[in-house]
């Protein structure tokens, strides 16, 4: 079993039912990251110069035959940061930077052996984000992203130039010690083992499908 499958327990998580504050026993003091602000951006490049690296196999035969290529990692690499604080915006501050997305590449050569690549797509990042009060422990510029190209065309160069769906998020954010008010420890429940039985899907379907009632809305 797991905590959302036939455990009944009130140190586990989940809705809480009843008064929230039974069972609340201590104050704890974690350690975690703080998001003072963040904001996401999601924009499509078009004829971006996608550069191969680290190719396997490493002397493919041209010409490539695009297949995709998409993000490896959903952390990106900040570069170039400058925070200018605003005066007429207490607390606000213009947040300059270029996000690097780490991308794998997958192809196929004049042979149609398949290959794969590295590369990088860079953007730019402009926007205004709420930057906390100078303090000893320092905030830092964080950013997630997640980047897809379905089409590319190949430049006998051995460059690719792609269409890119591309998707960032920058935070900002400090590591703190927080007080937190808490159950105790969790309760662990046993593994359940995965048992395969044909007809265990079709006997959970009620006998009516379920809705809700007009009545009650």
């Amino acid at each position: 079993m797991s905590f959302f499958s036939n455990f009944q327990s009130d140190k586990c998580p989940g809705s809480i039912s009843g008064n929230p504050l039974n069972g609340m026993c201590e104050k704890v003091c974690i350690q975690a990251q703080k998001i003072f602000d963040a904001c996401i951006k999601q924009i499509q490049i078009e004829n971006y110069t996608l550069t191969l690296n680290d190719r396997i196999p490493a002397d493919p035969t041209y010409p490539l035959t695009f297949i995709s290529a998409r993000s490896l990692s959903s952390t990106g690499n900040i570069t170039a940061l400058n925070v200018e604080r605003l005066a007429d915006k207490p607390g606000c501050a213009r947040v300059q930077a270029t996000v690097s997305i780490p991308v794998e590449v997958l192809y196929t050569d004049a042979n149609g052996v398949e290959g794969v690549a590295q590369s990088t797509i860079s953007v730019s990042e402009d926007v205004l984000l709420f930057v906390p009060a100078p303090s000893i422990m320092p905030y830092k510029i964080t950013s997630e992203v997640s980047a897809v190209c379905a089409e590319g065309t190949f430049n006998s160069d051995g460059t690719f130039t792609v269409n890119a769906c591309i998707t960032t998020i920058l935070k900002v954010a400090i590591d703190v010690e927080i007080l937190v008010p808490s159950y105790g420890y969790c309760a662990i429940p046993p593994a359940q083992d995965y048992s395969h039985e044909v007809c265990a899907g079709f006997f959970e379907l009620p006998l009516y499908p379920q809705g809700k009632n007009c009545s009650k809305q």
